[in-house]
């Protein structure tokens, strides 16, 4: 089931409502038709358990960033058809404009961060800049070391000059949000600046959640860069995915005080 949204580059949130009388797990992508790899958001709704009547789910989603047409496909992900499962709502309701307290130079990058995140899917390798080469992004096949073996990270940056690395191999891998957090944890590398991750994550978290990013891709932007290589996982890595998700927790506490 593919339901098309006019989205015109606006801001909103769909909300969906499902519901399945068999255990199904429902796939949920949204991506823009006119452009290769450019899904904004990608999820699992999994129904388990049901032995009589229907199971109902409500699914809220945040639209910060969109394309001029976004197409929503819902479907089994079992049978990649409409089995066991029904679309009881889907509405798109408007979002309120950002208010985000920031330097200037940090909302220039956010415009320029959003832009790339969205061309990433399809842009060439090579150089990439604002329109005022203010900020400087090489992209490349792979990021590699000084010997040449391909490194796990998506992206690095030079904490001196600011400029970022990063690689087109994994970016096409990740959705729009997850490449901007990642974007926004690099410049905050080069900003605060710092070589730990840690600050770098609440930093870039900060401005993620205050332009209406959803929470879980903040989260998918550890959690898969570390299980593309799942042998190289250890403790510093398990705590640096609660600590994003202890900030984002202690952040809906504050939205809801």
């Amino acid at each position: 089931m593919i339901i098309p949204v006019p989205s015109k580059g606006k801001r909103f949130v769909i909300r969906l409502g499902i519901a399945a009388w068999m255990p199904v797990a429902v796939g949920i992508r949204a991506y823009d038709p006119t452009r290769p790899n450019t899904h904004y958001f990608r999820r699992k709704v999994a129904f388990k358990g049901i032995t009589d009547g229907t199971a109902f789910r409500g699914i809220e989603i945040p639209m910060p960033l969109s394309p001029e047409l976004l197409e929503v496909e819902i479907y089994n992900k079992q049978t990649d058809d409409d089995e066991g499962f029904s679309i009881e709502k889907f509405e798109v309701e408007p979002m309120p404009p950002a208010q985000l307290w920031a330097k200037p130079d940090m909302h220039r990058f956010i415009e320029f961060a959003q832009k790339f995140a969205q061309r990433a899917g399809y842009a060439r390798t090579g150089f990439h800049q604002d329109r005022d080469a203010e900020f400087l992004l090489h992209y490349l096949p792979e990021i590699t070391d000084a010997i040449g073996r391909t490194m796990v990270t998506p992206a690095r940056t030079h904490r001196a000059t600011g400029r970022h690395q990063v690689s087109q191999k994994l970016f096409r891998q990740f959705t729009i949000p997850i490449r901007f957090f990642i974007l926004l944890h690099e410049r905050a590398h080069f900003t605060l600046p710092t070589r730990e991750e840690k600050p770098a994550d609440l930093e870039a978290l900060k401005i993620y959640l205050e332009l209406g990013f959803p929470k879980i891709e903040a989260v998918y932007a550890a959690t898969k860069v570390f299980g593309l290589h799942p042998e190289t996982i250890g403790e510093p890595h398990v705590t640096r995915t609660k600590d994003i998700m202890n900030f984002i927790d202690n952040y809906k506490k504050l939205k809801t005080a």
